[in-house]
């Protein structure tokens, strides 16, 4: 999610489940060549496990950026076949690869030939008028015949033209029935569920018989939703997390990343807003960071500050 999944975001998701992999925001094969790597694709370690996804359709540079990834110490790289934005198709790449199976499949073995880590593919289940059918299946087929073992479907089309990105997330229907179908039919891959999934309730209800979902927007606006990740998806048990522990963890953070490398608190807040969704004092805390994160001077304090206007479990129990 361009803008979105920063390093600080995952930051703060990793603090809610040790678990889940998370995914960069996507990156293109020639940003990782050429561009400031370490503001692109810089990362802190407890990240971890971390996936880097990768846009681009030529085989030489997507490989050339998947060695780059694993040499950062990324645990894979995931070639994004699903972006619909009219800044990916003119640099072809995102969701118009999925008219052309065969340059993904040349790009999915180059990055394979490249690297040790695994190389996956997300995509829809087609585009404009193709019938999903045919078109999941032609695509799945010849990434499977390169090497690729693991797909994520965003289980709606994408239509390039006459819909902006925001409306691809939301207008073409979603077909979830199409990805159970894809994974009868192929029951030896790994197939990971994607798009609409707004709850964790639903996710696991949604993904049954899958080997997984990807949850994004939810998972951003509501990031306690990922507080039941390990104990419900990974039947791990949990420490009982706490969101103001949370919040002290991310200030102390924001102070560090300030003084190492000058990131504003706004870079780290805006991430957090939706932390509190929900509960009484939720849009105090949402009001007041929104008035304090953006000074120049703004520091961890200020989250902390704003976490007072939201009791606490214990304070919440006890009324």
């Amino acid at each position: 999610m361009m803008d979105w999944t920063d390093r600080h975001c995952r930051v703060l998701h990793r603090l809610l489940t040790r678990r889940a992999v998370l995914y960069t925001e996507m990156v293109t094969a020639d940003a990782v060549r050429f561009g400031d790597r370490k503001r692109l694709i810089g990362f802190s370690p407890q990240e971890h496990p971390l996936a880097l996804q990768l846009g681009g359709s030529e085989p030489e540079a997507m490989a050339e950026a998947a060695r780059i990834a694993e040499d950062w110490g990324y645990g894979e790289v995931n070639i994004n076949v699903g972006c619909p934005s009219d800044r990916v198709q003119s640099g072809r790449f995102g969701a118009c690869l999925m008219r052309e199976p065969e340059t993904v499949a040349r790009v999915v073995a180059a990055m394979g030939a490249a690297v040790s880590i695994p190389v996956t593919v997300k995509c829809r289940i087609g585009v404009d008028d193709q019938d999903p059918e045919t078109a999941l299946d032609g695509l799945v087929d010849r990434v499977v015949e390169a090497g690729c073992t693991t797909v994520i479907v965003h289980a709606r089309k994408a239509w390039l033209q006459g819909l902006s990105p925001k409306e691809n997330r939301d207008v073409p229907p979603l077909d979830y029935d199409r990805v159970r179908r894809l994974k009868a039919a192929r029951p030896e891959l790994e197939i990971l569920l994607n798009g609409g999934l707004g709850d964790l309730d639903g996710a696991i209800v949604e993904s049954a018989g899958l080997d997984g979902m990807m949850v994004g927007r939810a998972a951003y606006q509501t990031p306690w939703m990922l507080s039941e990740v390990d104990a419900r998806v990974y039947g791990e048990a949990t420490d009982a997390l706490d969101r103001h522990a949370v919040v002290g963890a991310m200030a102390e953070y924001a102070d560090r990343m300030r003084v190492e490398v000058g990131t504003p608190l706004k870079s780290i807040g805006r991430h957090m807003l939706g932390l509190f969704q929900g509960l009484p004092g939720a849009r105090g805390w949402r009001r007041r960071l929104a008035e304090t994160m953006y000074a120049d001077d703004a520091t961890g304090a200020e989250l902390r500050e704003a976490a007072t206007l939201v009791p606490t479990d214990s304070a919440r129990r006890a009324a």
